[in-house]
């Protein structure tokens, strides 16, 4: 074993100490950020499970308050009752009088004549925004007299040189098409057909984001043929349906919009669990169909909860909103740490055991040489 000089070795011990306390403390530190993103990473795939784990820590009483009254102010009831369930499901306390003013609101726009208006404003106009509109514009489309009316309409400001939708005419000329007795043969449901109208109605108020429009284009480009469908609609009506439905038929060729369909089945989970609202609200963070396929699992899961927690958390509620490479790099920069400490912590630990037995090394040489003098300086005086 070589002798380390012993100001080296006190030195050495020094620095090892030094650095295990650095990267004890800086472990320390990062490790509980390393565990929530090791925690996001492993349920990124679960939109559930991901909202919850980031409820947990943004979701409040304050909060809970806030949201509600914000509700409230905007004549918003159905949202300020999502927030209501979802403070009572974490637990969260909400005052007797907010309670109440909830209930009242609720209960006012859930009356006869409210629903009886917005029954008749979703019938006439197609643009739905909650229940009862949203059941009067899938009569109309149910009926044909809602989707005839879009389609018309865009198809005669395309045919002047207008400034036509033509995103709201291949959703009504599909519309069309399936409502003509064709839908029940290829498998799509009625559910999926009052998606359909939900999402039409979605391009009408803005609720579908720009990114969703663009791929719900794309799905439509290989199952619509604006040109045809422009010039079948030159010759129909609102007052003569059945030559629009012969006519839009054969420029539609719904067998192939089978990414627009899987759409609408989400769209419809969606607004079964969660509410037209729901629907409404997936729709405008969705920026592609698989988002709002998370969207479904997430209503799955929440239920009436569903609007509060897209309030509340945005795309976060079904997307890691911090890229997974920044939340690994946490994961890693903790496990180099630890590391760091633990060797750091092996090499004092070697070191000290090592200085020690070279003391004691040393003690014993010089006990040795101790007990060897007497003799050697009689040795030396008898010669």
């Amino acid at each position: 074993m070589d002798r380390v000089p012993p100001r080296a070795a006190r030195l050495r011990i020094g620095l090892t100490t030094l650095a295990a306390v650095i990267c004890g403390l800086a472990a320390y530190a990062v490790l509980p950020r390393a565990h929530d993103a090791a925690l996001l990473l492993w349920v990124q795939d679960d939109p559930a499970e991901l909202a919850e784990r980031q409820l947990a820590r943004a979701f409040d009483a304050d909060v809970a308050v806030r949201e509600i009254e914000a509700a409230l102010r905007e004549n918003d009831p159905d949202l300020a009752k999502s927030f209501v369930e979802l403070a009572q499901a974490h637990n969260v306390p909400v005052s007797a009088d907010l309670l109440a003013r909830v209930e009242t609101a609720t209960a006012t726009a859930a009356s006869a004549t409210a629903k009886a208006g917005s029954f008749t404003r979703g019938l006439i106009t197609g643009e739905p925004d909650d229940l009862a509109s949203l059941a009067g514009t899938a009569v109309g489309d149910l009926f044909v007299f809602g989707d005839i009316r879009d389609a018309v309409r865009e198809g005669g400001r395309w045919a002047s040189g207008g400034d036509a939708d033509h995103l709201i005419l291949g959703l009504s000329g599909v519309g069309i098409a399936i409502t003509a007795g064709t839908y029940a043969s290829l498998g799509i449901g009625a559910p999926a057909r009052a998606a359909l109208t939900l999402v039409k109605a979605a391009r009408k108020n803005g609720a579908l984001g720009t990114r969703m429009a663009e791929n719900v284009s794309r799905s439509l480009r290989g199952a619509v043929d604006q040109t045809a469908l422009q010039k079948a609609l030159a010759t129909a009506s609102l007052t003569r349906p059945a030559l629009a439905v012969r006519a839009v038929r054969e420029a539609v060729k719904i067998e192939k919009a089978d990414d627009l369909f899987r759409l609408t089945r989400d769209v419809g989970r969606v607004q079964s669990k969660a509410g037209t609202r729901a629907a409404f609200d997936g729709l405008k963070l969705a920026d592609e169909p698989r988002d709002m396929a998370r969207v479904a699992k997430l209503a799955e899961k929440q239920g009436g909860k569903t609007r509060a927690v897209i309030k509340l958390l945005g795309r976060g509620a079904i997307l890691l909103t911090a890229g997974a490479f920044q939340l690994a790099m946490w994961v890693l920069w903790a496990a180099m740490l630890v590391f760091g400490f633990v060797s750091s912590l092996k090499s004092v630990v070697e070191r000290v055991t090592l200085r020690h037995l070279q003391r004691r090394k040393m003690r014993r040489l010089q006990h040795a040489r101790a007990m060897q003098a007497p003799g050697l300086a009689a040795a030396a005086a008898t010669v």
